[in-house]
């Protein structure tokens, strides 16, 4: 099957670089034919080298010898177990990708997060509703200091999600804060150390005062 293969050849050439278009056509010079497809197999393994995505598609031994066959300007004859083609569908047009339209309310935490707020208004279960509700804080806390380098309390976050949610998701702002349920688990580690430093440094000042404090001038 003939095709133009001027735009076939420069697209597969991405993928497989001048240098195998190079041995493509040596390899269409060679008169011998069981010569000709010895060599344009040993190709194909080397393609499947620099292709190794195709290992896991279908049929991806029969998509190499086509690959080869475009690059030979649809003239490679060889002894293959199956017809060769020129795909013709690599010059069709790729389909037009939808873009959305509407602007998230809240920048900063981006589009994806007001669906994950719709789907928690969705939940019936009231625990599975205050688990999500942790978890959005916890994501939206992230986002917002990684696009504001502010502080960013539990009241804030916590009063978006009610607007987003419009009213549909709450709880209680005094337990969230006691328990900083909107901390993710690394910062809160991260906590834990600094806290037993500040222990430490405390009570090795104790214990010091502790020595000083119990000396006696008169055992001098």
């Amino acid at each position: 099957m003939e095709a133009s293969t001027t735009f076939k050849q420069e697209l597969l050439l991405r993928e497989y670089g001048r240098n195998v278009q190079d041995l493509v056509n040596y390899i269409l010079t060679i008169q011998d034919r069981s010569e000709r497809t010895r060599l344009s197999q040993l190709l194909i393994n080397l393609m499947a080298k620099l292709n190794p995505q195709l290992r896991d598609i279908q049929d991806s031994q029969q998509k190499l010898w086509n690959h080869l066959y475009v690059m030979s300007g649809s003239k490679l004859d060889v002894d293959v177990p199956f017809e060769l083609s020129a795909m013709e569908y690599l010059n069709d047009k790729p389909q037009r990708m939808s873009y959305p339209l509407d602007t998230p309310n809240f920048k900063h935490y981006g589009k994806n997060v007001e669906l994950l707020i719709q789907r928690a208004t969705e939940l019936e279960d009231p625990k599975e509703r205050d688990a999500a509700i942790i978890s959005l804080g916890k994501l939206m806390k992230t986002l917002y200091r990684s696009y504001n380098k502010d502080s960013i309390t539990d009241d804030v976050i916590l009063n978006d999600i009610r607007n987003m949610s419009n009213g549909k998701l709450n709880m209680d702002l005094g337990y969230i804060e006691s328990n900083n349920l909107f901390e993710s688990s690394g910062k809160a580690a991260s906590q834990e150390p600094q806290r037993y430093q500040q222990q430490g440094r405390s009570d090795s000042g104790r214990n010091k005062k502790n020595v000083r404090t119990s000396s006696n001038p008169r055992n001098k």
